[in-house]
């Protein structure tokens, strides 16, 4: 199968939206944004043996390379409309394309979202996703925002994609659930949506934890307290992982793609009630405080760290 044909696999399964004037089969794609609204844009690579493991599934890797890109539209409470996808691959294998796109497309099409274009080219397995989404202008939940006596909040549960990875690189079985979520990350884009004008700051939870955290504390000028053992956890991880084992995937394993929002104390009932009308769980971790940093401590007072989660080059 030549570079065309690949395309052509791809357009003729890729869904459309009326809001895309022109998609995949030109030079570049012609789209209309609705008005009054401000656009979001997001992207992140997917590299085999860096991001997930070499043998993963073709429709894991396609879920979960768009999956990542969704949840940093959910992280700023935008609703998702386009992508454009950039595949490199060893070769034209079309088991491989299939299987992808099997993955991709199921998650496009329960956030209603449109491929309308990318690249296709042959080298090591690489995926590029860029996501395109929408926000009500001035309403966008981001990172420069969190103050004084806030509650940090996380949805979901943390540490279970951490824990797989770590399972895998032990050579030993890996838990079938904690490694469902390894392949397959939940973005929580309906949630993101549903905090605008509750939260006032939001993280995706990619490189850790205590590390994301550390990003809203340098861009909102604050402090955060974490409790580690206040981290809400599955029943897989608890199962498989206890005590400190379990602390260290939680606090500074990335790849759970969970929200971590911070909002007003006074909003508690607030949050927990949103959470619940978009069938999403979130539990109170820790508080903002007059301090520069992120400290962590146990369910005792007492101090705890580790090391502060996932960097490329270090």
């Amino acid at each position: 199968m030549g570079e065309f044909d690949l395309i052509a696999r791809i357009r003729d399964r890729a869904a459309t939206r009326a809001d895309v004037i022109l998609g995949i089969g030109d030079d570049a794609a012609l789209l209309q944004p609705p008005a009054g609204m401000q656009l979001v844009v997001a992207m992140d690579t997917l590299n085999a043996g860096v991001h997930f493991p070499t043998e993963t599934a073709p429709a894991d890797i396609g879920w979960k390379a768009l999956a990542v890109n969704l949840s940093d539209l959910a992280a700023m409470g935008a609703l998702p409309a386009w992508c454009t996808l950039s595949l490199s691959l060893p070769d034209a294998n079309t088991t491989f394309v299939d299987g992808f796109l099997d993955g991709f497309l199921a998650l496009a099409q329960q956030h209603d979202v449109a491929l309308v274009g990318g690249d296709t080219t042959r080298g090591p397995l690489s995926v590029c996703v860029t996501v395109h989404g929408f926000v009500e202008s001035g309403t966008a939940l981001r990172r420069d925002g969190a103050q004084i006596g806030d509650d940090v909040w996380a949805s979901g549960t943390l540490g279970d994609a951490a824990a797989a990875l770590a399972q895998w690189k032990s050579g030993g079985d890996v838990d079938a659930a904690l490694r469902a979520r390894l392949n397959r990350p939940t973005p929580r884009v309906a949630l993101g949506h549903a905090l605008r004008g509750i939260a006032t700051a939001c993280i995706d939870v990619s490189d850790g934890l205590l590390a994301d955290l550390g990003h809203v504390c340098n861009a909102s000028g604050v402090g955060v307290q974490v409790d580690v053992d206040a981290l809400p956890a599955s029943e897989a991880l608890r199962i498989a992982f206890d005590g400190e084992a379990r602390r260290v995937p939680q606090a500074t394993g990335g790849d759970d793609y969970e929200l971590c929002l911070i909002a007003p104390s006074n909003m508690r009932a607030t949050v927990q009630q949103v959470a619940a009308s978009v069938d999403a769980r979130v539990t109170r971790i820790g508080r903002v405080v007059d301090r520069q940093g992120v400290q962590a401590h146990t369910a005792d007072g007492v101090a705890w760290s580790a090391p502060m989660g996932w960097r490329h080059f270090d």
